[in-house]
């Protein structure tokens, strides 16, 4: 039977945390072999930090004509794209925020030389759709021209990031130029509708409420079972370290809840993704909370900036997942 909204806050509020650690496991079970968890090596490759989003939570960004401000050239790309490459990586993420400067044609160019330059031996995971969304404004055109435009120079997936929590309470405290909870949906249906692979995420730890997370796994299940266009959905913790926003960081216990009510929840998404990133060794227990995957990012400056330690050394992650008695299974991209 699948889960309610009650049922839900129910597990999440009084559920002693082994009992539903037990229940999600058996679910991850059902699309992963016991014992092993899958992984990718990739990088996010922030090719500018020019943004007028204003994100409260964001240490990153900086504002039109801060000396800081910078686009990275294809030949700096290419740079990180190769390391990626010689670390055994096959997963660019590609994203940049608002930045007004840069309108469709750059975007065209860049995924272009990317795709170009390696073709099938990297996955390019573009713009988020609140990006695209930003762009086509920008650019004077529409959505569904922007997403057309990209997808013909090269670009086929299109990632969950810019979801943060899906209510427009917290959208509005948050990011209030990041556009509408529906806004955010019909944009990642018109994407999967364009042909696109998508993912779905979730960001947690600003002071949100259980009501809040489970709202958000809500929109995510309903437009799963309207269109079934994601791969694969990724929980992941705010950092707080130099924004705006502050706060504190996320208790592993609190992840390793939301992680197993997301499995237990999302009975139309086959792939629940643990954060080694801003998790570190909690991230690969999640593996034993209902995920079954996890990213080894070589570099997020985004997460970085706020205070994330990325670890570098991928045998020493590889190390965590094996020391909860998993082995990792390394993947080809989604």
């Amino acid at each position: 039977m699948r889960l309610n909204d009650t049922d839900a806050m129910g597990m999440a509020a009084r559920m002693p945390l082994e009992e539903l650690r037990g229940m999600a496991h058996r679910v991850r079970c059902q699309y992963y072999p016991d014992g092993q968890a899958s992984y990718i090596i990739m990088r996010i490759v922030s090719y500018t930090n020019v943004c007028v989003a204003d994100c409260s939570y964001c240490a990153f960004y900086r504002r039109p004509k801060h000396p800081e401000g910078y686009v990275l050239s294809n030949e700096q790309i290419f740079v990180k794209c190769d390391d990626l490459l010689a670390c055994g990586g096959s997963l660019v993420a590609m994203e940049g925020g608002f930045n007004p400067y840069l309108k469709i044609e750059h975007y065209e160019q860049m995924f272009r030389a990317v795709r170009d330059r390696y073709g099938d031996r990297i996955e390019i995971y573009g713009p988020t759709i609140v990006e695209v969304i930003f762009i086509a404004r920008s650019s004077r055109i529409s959505v569904d021209e922007a997403l057309r435009r990209m997808k013909d120079a090269g670009l086929r997936w299109i990632p969950g990031g810019g979801a943060e929590i899906l209510t427009d309470a917290w959208r509005r405290r948050l990011s209030p130029k990041k556009y509408t909870v529906k806004e955010y949906l019909d944009g990642m249906h018109l994407a999967q509708s364009s042909g696109y692979g998508t993912t779905a995420t979730m960001v947690i730890g600003f002071g949100e409420t259980w009501e809040d997370r489970i709202e958000h796994l809500r929109h995510v299940r309903t437009l799963q079972d309207e269109t079934g266009g994601f791969a694969s959905f990724l929980l992941w913790s705010y950092q707080p370290d130099h924004t705006a926003l502050g706060g504190a960081r996320l208790a592993d216990d609190d992840y390793l809840r939301a992680i197993a009510l997301s499995r237990l929840y999302l009975d139309n998404i086959p792939i629940i993704r643990a954060s080694v990133l801003t998790q570190r060794e909690g991230g690969a227990k999640a593996l034993l909370y209902g995920a079954h995957d996890f990213d080894i990012p070589l570099e997020d400056q985004v997460t970085e900036l706020a205070g994330a330690r990325i670890e570098r050394n991928i045998e020493t992650v590889l190390g965590w997942v094996r020391n909860a008695g998993l082995e990792p299974v390394k993947r080809a991209p989604l």
